[in-house]
């Protein structure tokens, strides 16, 4: 699925140093992790990212990792590194769709990461609200992909981050997406029952596939519109797997509009990589990002009652619900 919960909480960062998530792609896949990391950090040389290593500043989100370690694409990692900053202004805040003493719930738009990645300083949804919540030390309980919008939750205490989380891993969330889809379904609703693991056939190492040997998942498909060529679609996923609403929608034939990773060849995704989003990406995709957004989070609050979280969809997504011409 496109959420996921973030892990489980980390030792706090010493002044002057912040928490940065790697993501393990292509070029990692079979590395020693030491080797692999100086190499996306240019400016850190071997001897010292064992140094981070032995300090305790590089962990692994699924297992434990030492320098010597065969790094699996698409597996996780956190490095606790001197903070990045940025002679750029700060977005504004994203909007507030809810908020009280526990927690805030922020309408996080498209192209926003969550959370800081990478080797240049980016402002982060996370970054952004804590510059506008100095007095509270805010907390990510989940995350969305960077080109999906929608309900991202924050919570403002230990207590609240591990009863929201808690929540996520218990699955008792009921969350709905909206998604513009190429084609128009056939059916009103469909149940997508289909396991999900890594696609070993892909040369794109963080691409999932269905394949029987995978994880259950499920995911509930609603149409809501139909026009000429594509379709929104609500998706209610019943588990939460990587990916999962992209794949399953290609799964059923229908993938997401403007999806470089699930519904295209991989040598759309490397190219995007690559020359980033040119026009020859843009003629295959038919749009600069993927149409997904996260429309309702209905989540038990810390203080135990439950709640519903709506957001309303950004502008180009309502631009491209718009009836065409021969629509």
């Amino acid at each position: 699925m496109d959420e996921r919960p973030t892990d489980p909480e980390l030792p706090p960062a010493p002044a002057g140093f912040q928490w940065d998530e790697l993501t393990v792609d292509s070029s990692g896949h079979n590395r020693r992790a030491d080797v692999w990391i100086a190499s996306y950090f240019p400016h850190y040389s071997r001897s010292a990212v064992v140094r981070h290593f032995r300090a305790g500043r590089i962990l692994g989100l699924q297992r434990p990792i030492k320098p010597s370690t065969l790094l699996r694409g698409g597996e996780r990692l956190r490095f606790c590194r001197p903070e990045l900053r940025s002679d750029e202004p700060p977005p504004p805040m994203p909007e507030v769709l809810y908020e009280d003493e526990r927690m805030i719930a922020l309408n996080k738009p498209a192209g926003m990461l969550v959370h800081p990645a990478g080797g240049l300083f980016v402002w982060s949804l996370i970054s952004v609200a804590r510059l506008a919540r100095p007095d509270v030390h805010l907390h990510l309980v989940h995350r969305l992909d960077r080109d999906t919008s929608g309900v991202v939750i924050l919570a403002k205490d230990p207590e609240a981050n591990r009863s929201l989380k808690d929540a996520f891993q218990r699955q008792e969330c009921d969350k709905i997406y909206w998604a513009i889809c190429w084609g128009v379904p056939p059916w009103s609703t469909l149940m997508v029952d289909a396991p999900i693991g890594d696609d070993s056939a892909s040369e794109v190492r963080v691409r999932m596939g269905v394949r029987p040997d995978g994880m259950p998942a499920r995911t509930r498909l609603f149409v809501l519109a139909r026009w000429r060529d594509r379709a929104l679609v609500a998706a209610h996923p019943r588990s939460g797997r990587t990916h999962q609403i992209r794949l399953h929608l290609e799964h059923a034939g229908h993938p997401i509009l403007g999806d470089r990773l699930y519904g295209q060849p991989d040598e759309v995704f490397l190219h995007t990589l690559a020359h980033g989003m040119d026009p020859w990406a843009l003629e295959r995709l038919g749009w600069p990002r993927h149409g997904l957004h996260a429309r309702v989070l209905r989540i038990p609050h810390p203080d135990g009652h439950g709640m519903e979280i709506r957001a309303p969809l950004p502008a180009d997504m309502t631009a491209m619900l718009e009836p065409q011409g021969g629509d």
